[in-house]
């Protein structure tokens, strides 16, 4: 594994990028991750060699009619439209490796508990966290940190799609609450648009026994947004790992255009609510990458399989310098994302962690 001061001496090289002065105490944060979304869709769209692939892809001609386009660029807008056009012009884009621009895992594991685990507390843990089971997290997250501070005590709170959520953020302990897999808004003060999400969810049911769909995710998370406002979110979405593994292209790549519209949404009712507007620094990321070799390997992820250690970061909002998509040789670490939610915050972090991305950008 990599030490601090390669850390250190990557972020030089990278100028990721916060805005030199220090951010305001007021600042929030929404913390986003795409479960298992590879870098390769991400930054060149629908994957020639999937799109037509009849074993991964029932209907060809409707799925390229949808998302294929002649360049890499095209297709990467078509298929993420709010990332390509607004992401890139306001923040910045890692994990390009065409263009030399790294972003990896520093935990062996390369699936998605372990990776969680790495960017919510800013550490690989590969003697405890080595499975996906529904074991309480015995590292301090940053959702928990934020939550131990006065400032952000009742002002943080989680939602995922997947229900090993509240053992990852170690809800019993951290006291942040998380609503997860097929849960239930609860509370006083539940708004109209909540009970009806709680009328409908259990009557959608979800392809999977343990992953709800993003749709219920996100608009959860959104309307606690709208109702509390919360100072930091964090927001999980997981279909694309899924449909992933199902084996199912045109799904994976149609979740991850409805991730995009998801995304946007978000920063749209940011930038309209007082509360947040300018005020917000937004990070989105995944926790694992997926196979490239052998084509099969695109379904699956783990420390056998080729690639899935590779992963990305975008960063837009308040502090970040926009560089749009990084193109230097550059290295990125999921370890470091937490010291640098931290920073945002204005909270100090925990000396284990990889070194926040703070410098500034190059002359």
């Amino acid at each position: 594994m990599k030490k601090g001061i390669i850390y250190l001496t990557c972020l030089f090289l990278v100028g990721f990028a916060m805005a030199q002065e220090k951010m305001e105490a007021n600042t929030k944060v929404v913390l986003i991750t795409l479960d298992g979304l590879r870098w390769q869709e991400l930054f060149t769209g629908a994957d020639p060699l999937l799109i037509t692939n009849g074993a991964y892809v029932s209907d060809t001609t409707e799925l390229k009619e949808k998302f294929w386009r002649e360049t890499a660029a095209e297709r990467r807008t078509v298929l993420l439209p709010f990332v390509w056009t607004e992401v890139k012009r306001m923040g910045q884009l890692h994990g390009n490796r065409k263009l030399g621009s790294k972003v990896d895992l520093t935990n062996t594991m390369w699936f998605s508990y372990p990776g969680y685990n790495e960017i919510l507390s800013g550490r690989a843990d590969d003697a405890r966290i080595t499975s996906n089971d529904k074991i309480p997290n015995p590292n301090t997250t940053v959702l928990e940190m934020a939550n131990k501070d006065a400032r952000y005590r009742g002002k943080v709170a989680a939602f995922g799609s997947w229900d090993v959520f509240p053992y990852i953020i170690n809800e019993d302990r951290s006291g942040i609450p998380v609503n997860a897999g097929f849960e239930l808004a609860t509370g006083d003060g539940l708004t109209e648009r909540e009970m009806f999400l709680n009328e409908l969810q259990p009557k959608v049911p979800s392809p999977w026994g343990t992953v709800r769909l993003d749709a219920f995710t996100h608009y959860y998370a959104l309307e606690y947004m709208k109702k509390a406002h919360p100072s930091f979110v964090y927001i999980a979405y997981g279909e694309t790992d899924d449909f992933a593994h199902d084996g199912d292209y045109a799904a994976y790549l149609k979740s991850a255009h409805n991730t995009d519209d998801l995304i946007q949404e978000l920063w749209r009712f940011c930038q309209t609510d007082p509360y947040y507007k300018d005020n917000t620094l937004f990070l989105v990321t995944t926790d694992h990458g997926r196979g490239i070799e052998p084509l099969e390997t695109w379904k699956g992820h783990g420390s056998n399989v080729k690639g899935a250690g590779e992963v990305w970061l975008l960063a837009f909002g308040k502090g970040v310098v926009p560089r749009g998509e990084i193109q230097e040789g550059a290295q990125v670490f999921s370890n470091q994302i937490a010291a640098t939610i931290l920073n945002a915050l204005q909270l100090q972090p925990a000396p284990q962690m990889g070194a926040a991305l703070k410098v500034s950008p190059k002359k």
